[in-house]
């Protein structure tokens, strides 16, 4: 166990009982043209609270994509990164498709170009790509089923046995997942650039502040902060576990945005952000690039919007369907 002190001050989310904070003056814009648009607000749970509370739905991947393709409104915004909107955008065509800030990306989604995909199954053309679903299009486009963090084992068990599995981008959840299921599989040399920074040194020296905090962590960890972890599991995920456990403190080992959810539905339990070794969370740079002012301005403009080829969303479709067929 390490005994080093914390070169920072935890950040502490106690508990949030009473009413919330009356709605700002920008936020009641935002209500206002999402009823003008009817439009239709989906959140993933690393945005800001700020949109967080205005949002029609806040979730995981896995969650939003049904929504995306249940959405029966004029059109969809999504506030998240540019790859799950490109995932709203193929499970429903129909609809304008709405990124507050079209930078918004994703260093996992970019550790996976389509084109060496694409070489990697020409040179194997046994293997049967499992795809997370923080990839692009084209990426998607090239592969045989779709996962979240959340249905990722399910998806796996679920895959022919005579065939070889390449798991993409991400190879820390690829890891968990063949440790799960038995399953081998080959690998794709990616990683998300903040959960990669969490260490199991700054978790420990966090853990003797407080002793008595169980700490849940994101598959998308590395190895030994998932094997040291009381639970790892997707953020939609984490809501169950935290709620049904009988604790009262928990380390969030994951982008501190989720707690503002974890605090709207578990407001008598306390959240400690997730440390590294220099700071005491972990924000991803590319979700907190939607801001509540540009969520307003894109429903004001109706732009920017979410454009791709036809015949590479059709082909995206197919294993996104699989994915949501095979969770059900």
């Amino acid at each position: 166990m390490a005994t080093e002190t914390l070169n920072y001050e935890p950040i502490v989310f106690t508990p949030k009982l009473g009413r919330e904070e009356p709605l700002t003056t920008i936020q009641k814009e935002v209500m206002a043209l999402k009823k003008e648009r009817n439009a239709v607000i989906l959140a993933h749970n690393y945005q800001y609270d700020s949109i967080q509370r205005v949002a029609d739905y806040v979730g995981d991947s896995l969650g939003l994509a049904y929504r995306a393709e249940e959405a029966d409104a004029d059109c969809i915004v999504f506030c998240g990164v540019h790859f799950m909107a490109e995932t709203a955008k193929i499970v429903n065509p129909s609809k304008p498709v709405l990124l507050p800030d079209m930078d918004a990306g994703c260093s996992l989604s970019d550790s996976c170009p389509a084109d060496k995909l694409a070489a990697y199954k020409k040179a194997n053309p046994n293997v049967y790509v499992v795809a997370y679903i923080n990839c692009s299009a084209g990426v998607k486009s090239l592969s045989d089923v779709i996962c979240t963090s959340g249905n990722a084992m399910k998806i796996v068990a679920q895959v022919p046995e005579d065939r070889d599995i390449l798991f993409v981008p991400d190879q820390n959840l690829g890891q968990w997942v063949s440790k799960q299921t038995g399953r081998p599989m080959k690998l794709w040399p990616g990683s998300c650039y903040a959960h990669v920074l969490f260490t199991q040194q700054s978790i420990e020296r966090l853990k003797l502040r407080f002793p008595k905090a169980l700490v849940v962590a994101h598959p998308e960890c590395v190895e030994t902060v998932r094997d040291n972890a009381d639970e790892v599991c997707s953020t939609e995920k984490m809501v169950y576990f935290c709620r049904d456990n009988q604790a009262e403190q928990f380390i969030i080992v994951t982008e501190p945005g989720m707690i503002h959810r974890l605090q709207r539905e578990i407001p008598d339990k306390t959240f400690i952000a997730g440390p590294t070794d220099t700071c005491a969370c972990n924000e991803c740079r590319f979700m907190k690039m939607n801001t509540i002012e540009k969520l307003r301005d894109c429903l004001k403009t109706m732009s920017p919007q979410i454009d791709m080829p036809e015949e590479i969303r059709q082909k995206a479709y197919a294993p996104i369907k699989r994915m949501l067929e095979w969770s059900k």
